[in-house]
């Protein structure tokens, strides 16, 4: 492992300690956020999966209704029945806050509530095939507005996450390594400095106690 080329003094090691506990403690936030991201993750996966399943099968029985209208009305009766939108639909975009990543949040409004006035034609020349695919249609725009806004949560949260799991990495097998490894060797070398000043000392103070008996005789 490297070690830092850095000066072995003892204020030098006091920063590197100091520098360590905070790589750590950042070390274990990032971990805790990465599993929380990858929680919710898989609950957006789970959701998604839900509703494109949910959304597949209501395209299915509307273009199941639309076929079976086709063979029984006249196609310029049913180009004409639905010529003309009864209803208008607005999408709006935000975004909200999921785990610290700006994800887009849309919503959708109708302009009526009343179900009566999702059916741009009357009744006397329909089947009703066309009237079970028009009211399954108006069920289609939320929900794909819903499976939008959850497949790009899962692609953001997913790029969050590999972000988040890259700087874990760095810490764990890069910087906290190189650090304990740094202050590792600074403290072998204040100690043997340690030692060979204390040496040094013992050795003054031999000569000192010599020279006093020397001067006793």
């Amino acid at each position: 492992m490297a070690v830092l080329q850095v000066n072995p003094t003892r204020m030098e090691l006091s920063r590197l300690k100091k520098r360590l506990t905070t790589s750590m403690r950042g070390h274990k936030l990032l971990k805790d956020k990465r599993d929380d991201l990858m929680k919710k993750f898989l609950e957006l996966i789970r959701e998604n999966m839900e509703l494109r399943t949910r959304l597949e099968e209501k395209m299915a029985q509307v273009y199941a209704g639309f076929v079976a209208a086709g063979a029984a009305m006249d196609d310029a009766i049913l180009q004409e029945a639905l010529m003309l939108p009864q209803r208008q639909v607005y999408a709006s975009a935000r975004t909200k806050n999921v785990m610290s990543v700006s994800v887009p949040d849309f919503e959708f409004t109708d302009t009526s509530d009343e179900k009566r006035d999702i059916y741009p034609y009357g009744f006397a020349f329909t089947s009703g095939e066309l009237d079970a695919s028009v009211d399954a249609l108006q069920e289609v725009l939320p929900l794909m507005l819903q499976l939008a806004q959850a497949e790009k949560t899962v692609q953001l949260l997913a790029e969050e996450i590999e972000k988040t799991r890259r700087r874990v990495n760095a810490l764990e097998y890069v910087q906290i390594p190189t650090l304990q490894e740094t202050i590792k060797s600074i403290t072998m070398k204040l100690d043997e400095n340690e030692r060979g000043n204390l040496a040094r000392l013992m050795k003054i103070k031999d000569m000192m106690i010599a020279r006093q008996r020397q001067a006793q005789e």
